[in-house]
């Protein structure tokens, strides 16, 4: 694992390569010796972990420096290390926002490294928390996207009316009472809000026709599942929601579509998903639209 990057700015050259010898064996320890130099370096160069800046130094000082840093690069967090403490400084660089700690020099080095290392611990909280946002945003998103889909097949088809939604709560109660985890339900739940989206390049009038179907164009029915698939496929493999919808119309016995699967050839999600379907078609009006007069939708 890389060490943690920290660039120490000090117009003093004895001090930073003090700095550099005391902390070298924990950090990756980078040197500036102005304030424009270390603007530079975090500009051009992979991003720092911690900025460690002198106060009073020729040209930029150290507030107006972390002010800058704080503006273009956020994620580092920023020690001022003076040795001229007097109170405004630090509450100037407090309320405004630029430092994490504000050390005294000269600083011992137990003192300063206890104070990189809990730095770093605040970036890596920060980020967590920054990451944890993202995936709830992304999480949103998703359940966007799924609904959205799912409206999209139901417009088509009049018969699907809540018809998706009525599947998944199914599908959800028979996956606790199997005491699937938190992980696979969520799955099942994405995969029965979508089962029947390859349904969209199925011509609108064979969803919606009463009466039988002639056999060629059942058998347009019956690709639904192999298009969800081929419009899903490329989800993260841990996500196995397109090879559910694949097989949700699989059967145990090996009379499904569109492979011929058998028994636990077909994921325990499609046969969930499967008994839910079918259940649901059982309860609703459905045109007869199979050839022999059995249900289009859950292909019972």
């Amino acid at each position: 694992m890389p060490k943690p990057r920290v660039l120490v700015v000090d117009d003093d050259a004895n001090l930073l390569d003090s700095m550099r010898r005391q902390f070298s064996a924990n950090f990756e320890v980078v040197l500036a010796h102005s304030g424009q130099h270390a603007l530079e370096l975090m500009a051009s160069s992979e991003p720092f972990s911690v900025l460690v800046s002198d106060l009073k130094m020729p040209g930029m000082d150290g507030i107006q420096l972390l002010s800058q840093a704080s503006e273009r690069f956020p994620d580092t967090v920023r020690i001022l290390l003076t040795g001229y403490a007097d109170l405004q400084n630090a509450i100037d660089a407090v309320n405004q926002g630029f430092i994490f700690r504000l050390l005294t020099k000269p600083c011992p080095p137990e003192a300063l490294g206890h104070a990189l290392a809990e730095a770093i611990r605040h970036q890596g909280l920060v980020e967590a928390q920054r990451q944890n946002y993202s995936l709830k945003r992304y999480k949103r998103l998703l359940e966007s996207i799924v609904r959205a889909f799912s409206a999209l097949v139901e417009a088509r088809d009049p018969y699907l009316s809540g018809h998706q939604v009525r599947v998944t709560a199914l599908a959800l109660v028979i996956g606790q009472e199997l005491g699937m985890g938190p992980d696979d339900l969520e799955i099942l739940r994405i995969a029965a809000m979508l089962h029947d989206i390859g349904k969209v390049k199925v011509p609108a009038d064979f969803l919606n026709r009463p009466g039988a179907l002639r056999e060629e164009e059942f058998s347009i029915i019956k690709m639904h599942p192999e298009v969800g698939y081929e419009i899903l496929k490329d989800l993260d493999e841990d996500w196995p929601v397109a090879i559910i919808i694949r097989q949700h119309h699989e059967r145990m016995d090996g009379s499904g579509y569109p492979q011929g699967l058998h028994g636990e050839d077909i994921v325990q999600g499609a046969r969930i998903i499967a008994v839910a379907d079918v259940v649901d078609a059982m309860c609703s009006h459905r045109p007869s639209a199979q050839p022999g007069g059995r249900s289009r939708h859950a292909g019972t």
